[in-house]
Parts: C-alpha cells; structure tokens; sequence
C-alpha cells in the first residue's frame, strides 16, 4: 500500500484529529445511551451495529489523522473510507429492522449492506484512488431509502423523519466542503458536518425507532 503524501498543514491536521476524536467519545457514550434504553434484545443488536460503526468511523479518522508515518498513515486512510460505508450501513440498520421490519425493512438492509461492502472491496483495490467512485457511492447508499419513502413515512413519527432527512441532508452538503481543497480546514468543516449528521440520525433513533410505541 502506496504511502500517504502530505495533504494537510499541521494545523489543520489538529483540527481533524479533534474533531473526530470527539466524535469518537460521543459515539462511545451515545452507543452506551441507546442500548441502555432498548427494550429487546433486536432493538440491542440494531442499536450496537449503529453505535459501532459510529465508533468505528470516528476512531479510524482519528487516528488516520493524527498518525505522521505515511505508510501507517495510509492504512488508516483506508479504514476510514471504509468506516464511512460501515457508518451509512450501520445506520440504515435501526430504521430498516426496527421501523420497517418486513419485506422492505429486510430489502433495503440487504442492499446497503452489500453496497458497503463492494465499497470496501473498492477501497480495498486500486480503485481507492478514485474517489468519485467512492464519493458516488456514499451519496447512492445514504438515499437509497427514497425507494421505501411511502412504508417509512407510514411507520416513522414526523418527528424521526425529519431528523432522518436533517441528518441524509447534512452529510450530502458537508461533501462540498470535502471536495473544497483550496479551502483552509475545509476538511475539519467536513468533519463537523459528519458529525452534525450523526447527531440527527442518533435522536431519530433514540426518540422515535428504539421506544415501543411512539404516536404517529
């Protein structure tokens, strides 16, 4: 695995390693937030995948970002690009087995699961070089929900779905920042708008997928 070349200053390079570390600490404790208020055992393993592929993400872009060594460097390169596709799988997983349950709910699961998947085999190849492959195929698997938008709508309270859509929203507008070079910190701005999404899909969960009856 080819070795990293310098893409940021050192300054910058802070601002992305803080930002996800925290990232990191909040998916610890967030994950710790929402099994503790699951009240089966498949809502625990829909809210576990969620929270580990959060945790996933935001440790490998830590440490991705703090590392000097180029060659170690990129090795967690790899693992946060991939941590991206756990992360927009991972999250699909509550709303798809929770929510939807069913033909849908176990449709759209299979789909993105696979879609991460052949994503890591990408970023696994060297076709990791491409990144509008990638960047292509995060936005694909982060809306391929709009095919089941009726059934959601029909079995998610407003409120979650519109945190739902807050959160997809966010994360497809922080990518103008990612792909802005020319602009300083752009990328730790991208991390903050990763993070702003989280923080809507993680609400979505805890207040209106997890709890037994919510009214619609």
């Amino acid at each position: 695995m080819p070795a990293v070349t310098a893409r940021y200053t050192s300054k910058e390079e802070k601002a992305n390693s803080f930002t996800h570390g925290l990232g990191t600490i909040l998916a610890v404790y967030g994950t710790w937030v929402l099994t503790s208020y699951c009240s089966d055992s498949w809502r625990m393993l829909s809210c576990i995948v969620f929270g580990t592929s959060m945790i996933a993400l935001y440790a490998a872009s830590t440490l991705y970002h703090c590392i000097s060594q180029p060659r170690i460097k990129s090795i967690f390169r790899t693992f946060d690009h991939i941590g991206i596709l756990l992360l927009i799988a991972g999250t699909y997983t509550p709303f798809t087995l929770i929510t939807l349950k069913g033909s849908w709910g176990w449709s759209i699961f299979g789909t993105v699961w696979f879609l991460a998947l052949t994503g890591a085999v990408i970023e696994l190849s060297k076709l990791r070089h491409k990144r509008k492959i990638s960047i292509a195929l995060y936005v694909a698997m982060g809306w391929t929900i709009i095919v089941a938008i009726k059934p959601l709508m029909s079995h998610l309270h407003h409120g979650g779905f519109l945190l739902l859509l807050l959160g997809g929203l966010t994360y497809t507008g922080g990518i103008v920042f990612y792909l802005w070079r020319q602009l300083p910190y752009h990328h730790a701005i991208w991390h903050l708008f990763v993070l702003l999404g989280s923080a809507f899909h993680f609400f979505a969960i805890l207040l209106y997928v997890i709890p037994d009856t919510v009214p619609l």
